[in-house]
């Protein structure tokens, strides 16, 4: 039966406006950021605790880190976190929180300790901020840093290696540029003056060694930069070139019958949901990254694109079981979960709600695959009926009980054998619908012991930050009965706020995150932050302004009458009469030491003259005559050169304020010019003191050109 085509017509508008609505809701949806933080790092006794949460307990190796994370070193710990080009290190009795983490920044808050920031790379528009009790200081350029906060939280030490940061308080701004160490104390940002920088301890040396590792990692060639961990797969793993799929990292040290996604845990990490955290040291980028391959009997990683930006993923797998997911096991214990890794060229569907660009670039990031192909899964959802190359290889197929998986239980030691024929009638997901619990939170480790637990005053103090972070995630305990009505799926951003306002009033508290220190937002003022110079520079400049204090201060020495070398015009027969009666040994020496700037622009010395200078004239005359033009050169104009032929030091410069700015700094030396230019040409101007008597003029001291009659030929 033909439809009429109106009918047609219709049906198709309909579908029309359901994909623009799929594509705008999707639009209008909040993303999950790009890049996540990894904990890459641990020694010593590191105890961690979840978003939302007060429970404490041993933190996990290749753990995820987000908003509301909270890390506490103990007294023999250590810790580093990952995230884009960033590395931020943790020495021992030392507590940081993520405040925000997005594309854009990573807002770290230093309550106690210290920490080493290595930045090799930011991308436009990024920023790294570390807020303290004292101040924030945000990291604007590649560089390396140190941020030391005192145990009583009074002190911020700020230690300039390389770069260039922004320090902010409620005060004002300030730039400062490496090498420098910079000491604030309180909560007016009080600069503590010259802080001498001490030699590298174990903790500068244990980063420098970390930092090598970085520089020097072979796989750098092969990834993306934003793979976070890539340099952990240098030292557990080959790299090889395949005809079928361009690099390819194959794993040393593991057994015959090793599949990916297996030695690990899954645990519930807003706002992803469902997360994989393997145990390897080298498992955090092949589990959130790239594509699995079998290849010749072994597994293979398959890295995306290398100038591509790299997203991260919670875990690139495929769910097996159908809509109940009553996944029947052999060994006869109540229902299961599975899971396969996806193959490269294959599309991944998040179990979170993203918009159709997010959709995209999880999945051109981390393989090669058809634009078009992506849209499609994303209209229709469809990853049902899609051949998986990996779900028919030997042993890909992982699966454990239900309790294993959502109570964060290791896996390797619970997989369970499932029949061929049972994984093949199975349907394929993308999300498992399993309800998380708060054991879901943590991970397989129990409660940390009360020694390992942070002292209670270390998180509860007041930090300054110049970023205002986003508003603090509600409890698991609040967000459950959500939750577990949409079992595998975390909440949006919606539904999120609709937790936040039906909280009652009484138990507001209780919802939100717990003991999380409070934050000063400082905003910057308006206008380009102040350069705050070294503090050797400042000690200098401190001590040139105590001198100009001490100078201004003295007694005013007497004025001394102005001399001048011009004289009233010589006829020429007393110019005869000067050079007969000199004598040539006594003119020579006069001429010798007449200085060049005595002579009188304009006017060669004749031949005459030169003769008349070699005339006889006694030695007491030719002394006279030095006197005298010592005593008419103008004081006001010194010898460019010293006694021993070095120009002289310059002046010490007036004592500029550390506070003022690179324009302020350049009209005050502007001014300083103009103040001696204007005392240079008053001293040339002044007149002649009517009670000086004029010196007489020495016989080889040349006169104006005005006082020369024109000479004629005899």
């Amino acid at each position: 039966m033909t439809r009429p085509p109106t009918t047609l017509f219709r049906q198709t508008l309909a579908l029309v406006a359901g994909l623009a609505l799929v594509a705008f809701s999707g639009l209008s949806r909040a993303d999950p950021p790009g890049r996540v933080a990894r904990l890459g790092y641990l020694s010593g006794e590191v105890s961690f605790s979840p978003a939302g949460e007060d429970d404490w307990g041993s933190a996990t190796l290749n753990r995820p880190l987000g908003p509301g994370d909270r890390l506490w070193a103990d007294a023999n710990g250590r810790a580093e976190i990952q995230v884009g080009g960033a590395m931020l290190r943790l020495n021992s009795a030392t507590a940081v929180s993520v405040l925000n983490l997005d594309d854009d920044i990573a807002q770290l808050q230093l309550t106690e300790g210290s920490l080493n920031v290595r930045v090799r790379r930011l991308e436009q528009g990024q920023s790294v901020e570390v807020d303290t009790p004292n101040l924030a200081f945000t990291l604007r350029q590649p560089g390396a840093y140190r941020i030391d906060v005192d145990p009583d939280g009074n002190t911020t030490t700020v230690r300039m290696r390389e770069g260039e940061g922004e320090i902010t308080g409620e005060s004002g701004s300030y730039l400062i540029e490496a090498p420098q160490v910079q000491r604030f104390s309180g909560d007016a940002m009080r600069d503590e003056g010259d802080a001498s920088a001490p030699p590298p301890d174990d903790f500068d040396r244990w980063a420098g060694d970390r930092d090598r590792v970085v520089t020097a990692s072979v796989s750098a060639r092969y990834v993306s930069p934003d793979v976070v961990g890539y340099e952990d797969l240098d030292a557990n793993g080959d790299w090889a070139d395949d005809p079928g799929h361009g690099h390819v990292w194959y794993p040393r040290h593991v057994t015959r019958d090793w599949a990916p996604y297996r030695d690990g845990h899954w645990a519930w990490i807003d706002p992803w949901g469902w997360t994989w955290v393997d145990d390897a040291p080298w498992g955090f980028a092949v589990s959130h990254y790239g594509r699995w391959a079998h290849i010749r009997g072994r597994w293979g990683w398959v890295p995306g694109p290398v100038r591509t930006r790299a997203y991260y993923a919670p875990a690139l797998v495929v769910f097996v079981g159908g809509p109940s997911f009553s996944l029947r096991i052999s060994s006869g214990g109540g229902g299961g979960v599975a899971w396969f890794p996806l193959g490269p060229r294959e599309v991944y569907h998040p179990a979170y709600r993203v918009s159709p660009r997010y959709f995209e670039q999880v999945n051109i990031s981390n393989t090669v695959v058809n634009k078009t192909v992506i849209k499609n899964v994303y209209v229709t959802k469809n990853v049902t009926h899609v051949t998986y190359v990996n779900r028919r290889v030997p042993g890909a197929v992982v699966a454990v009980q239900q309790d294993t998986f959502k109570n964060a239980q290791p896996v390797a030691k619970a997989t369970i054998r499932v029949s061929k024929e049972t994984l093949d009638s199975r349907e394929v997901h993308n999300a498992a619908p399993i309800a998380p619990t708060e054991k879901s939170l943590r991970g397989p480790s129990g409660p940390t012991a009360q020694a390992g637990k942070p002292p209670p005053r270390v998180f509860a103090r007041q930090v300054v930050a110049r970023t205002a972070p986003p508003p603090a995630r509600p409890s698991f305990a609040a967000q459950q009965a959500k939750l577990a009505a949409q079992p595998g799926r975390p909440l949006d951003d919606a539904q999120r706020e609709e937790v936040v306002k039906a909280r009652p009033v009484a138990h507001a508290a209780s919802a939100a995150t717990p003991h999380t220190a409070p934050v000063k937002v400082v905003a910057a003022k308006p206008g380009a932050a102040k350069i705050l110079p070294a503090p050797a520079a400042r000690a200098s400049e401190a001590r040139a302004a105590g001198d100009d204090r001490a100078a201004a201060s003295a007694p005013a020495a007497p004025p001394v009458a102005p001399t001048t070398s011009a004289s009233a015009p010589r006829t020429a027969a007393q110019r005869k009469a000067e050079r007969q009666a000199m004598p040539a040994s006594a003119a020579s020496a006069a001429e010798r030491d007449a200085p060049a700037s005595a002579a009188r622009p304009g006017r060669a010395a004749s031949a005459a003259d030169r003769a008349a200078a070699r005339a006889n004239k006694p030695p007491a005359a030719a002394s006279a005559a030095a006197a005298r033009r010592a005593a008419s050169a103008p004081a006001s104009r010194p010898s460019p050169l010293t006694d021993e032929g070095r120009s002289p030091p310059p002046a010490p410069r007036a004592a500029s304020a550390p506070t003022r700015t690179v324009e302020e700094r350049q009209a005050a030396r502007a001014a300083q010019r103009e103040r001696a230019a204007a005392k240079a040409r008053a001293n040339e101007a002044a007149p002649a003191s009517p009670t000086a008597a004029p010196p007489a003029t020495s016989a080889s001291e040349p006169e104006p050109a005005a006082s020369h009659p024109k000479r004629r030929k005899p």
